[in-house]
């Protein structure tokens, strides 16, 4: 129960950096690369997953921002410690769930998302 209120904050945390970015010809946040139009199709709680990662944290998970080792070999081939894993809550879920945000590069310079614990894999799209 204990993680209830920490990751309402976190949303709560994402919500404000995301705000600017509602208003058609306003700037996204300061820091993050990814363009509102672009990742509309995501569930909220991976834009909210989003902010965080482009924030640095707090994350309500001990597992967010662990070594995603890319066992499945769905992603590119990348060097050990390459890819990190960030979780992406499911509403009414009492578990991690199975939906997650997986980045490459540090800092991040490519974004994944999968809402089926690994077994297919969807790029986010940023700005360039």
């Amino acid at each position: 129960m204990r993680r209830l209120p920490r990751f309402l904050f976190a949303c709560l945390l994402a919500a404000c950096a995301l705000l600017p970015a509602c208003s058609g010809d306003a700037p996204a946040p300061s820091g993050t690369t990814h363009t509102p139009s672009a990742i509309a199709w995501l569930p909220p709680e991976a834009l909210a997953t989003l902010a965080l990662i482009d924030h640095g944290g707090p994350f309500p998970y001990r597992k967010d921002g662990t070594v995603f080792h890319n066992r499945e070999r769905l992603l590119p081939q990348k060097p050990r410690g390459y890819y990190r894993e960030y979780t992406v809550p499911t509403p009414g879920e009492r578990t991690r769930g199975a939906r997650r945000i997986v980045t490459g590069g540090t800092p991040p310079e490519i974004y994944y998302y999968t809402a089926d614990h690994y077994r297919s894999f969807r790029r986010i799209p940023e700005a360039r």
